[in-house]
């Protein structure tokens, strides 16, 4: 399996224009569960191309990215070159490079099922103000509730490479109960995306176990992704709904 850093690399263009946001309604219930504030100093680990970062830029937080993908590196940094208050560097989660006990929360946002739980939480903790919050948030495709879901779930499973392993629906309780390893609280949002057929193309691809254009698959599948938009879009549009999930706990 290509290296997790580096897998998605190749991405990063379809990532910074596709991948789902994350619903506003976060930063209330954090505010009400995790006492955030606006001075709440946040680290975002596995940030990616900048999207989490964003929620909690937009509520005046200061931010700091940590990120192992150059590539990603580089368009979070253009996509929230509006934000001064967003500093990004070169880090995993379990060698952040950042200083001890200098944030107050830590979140990770469709990135923990990449990390080494045990690792992690050693460094997380170090990082931690003492009282601080670690915050786990995935966006979860809904498989099964509309037909084009279930057919596209279908779909992937004919064409993705290594989809069973990586998924972070693999994430299991037990695996949050030894990463926690304390009382944590959680919650669901509602999420949903509108595609045409390139927006529904490009948020395929920009999977990292989905083949790419170099691959001799790559027409064939584009053909049938073509042929289940025109089966169930309406009015040239598809929806894709999402359980955004959310777990918490303090440290």
């Amino acid at each position: 399996m290509t290296d997790t850093v580096e897998r998605f690399s190749n991405r990063v263009e379809n990532y910074v224009k596709y991948r789902p946001d994350y619903p506003r309604e976060i930063v209330a219930f954090l505010e009400s569960k995790c006492g955030l504030t606006h001075e709440t100093v946040i680290a975002d680990v596995g940030c990616g191309t900048g999207i989490s970062s964003r929620l909690f830029l937009e509520n005046c937080n200061r931010v700091i990215g940590v990120e192992p993908n150059a590539a990603m590196r580089a368009a979070a940094v253009e996509f929230l070159a509006e934000f001064p208050d967003f500093t990004i560097v070169d880090g995993t989660s379990d060698a952040t490079t950042l200083t001890d006990g200098s944030v107050d929360m830590v979140v990770a946002a469709q990135a923990f099922h990449w990390f080494d739980a045990e690792k992690t939480r050693t460094e997380f903790k170090r990082i931690l103000r003492p009282g601080g919050h670690i915050v786990l948030i995935w966006n979860e495709r809904q498989l099964d509730t509309t037909p084009f879901l279930v057919e596209y779930e279908a779909f992937l499973e004919k064409y993705a490479y290594d989809y069973g392993t990586v998924r972070h629906e693999n994430i299991k309780k037990q695996e949050l109960d030894d990463f926690f390893q304390k009382d944590y609280g959680s919650a669901v949002f509602q999420n949903v995306q509108i595609f045409d057929f390139e927006g529904l193309k490009g948020r395929m691809l920009s999977s990292s176990y989905m083949p790419n254009e170099s691959d001799a698959v790559f027409p064939t599948m584009i053909e049938d992704l073509r042929s289940l938009f025109a089966k169930h879009a309406e009015n040239g549009r598809i929806r894709v709904f999402y359980d955004t999930r959310g777990y918490y706990s303090q440290f």
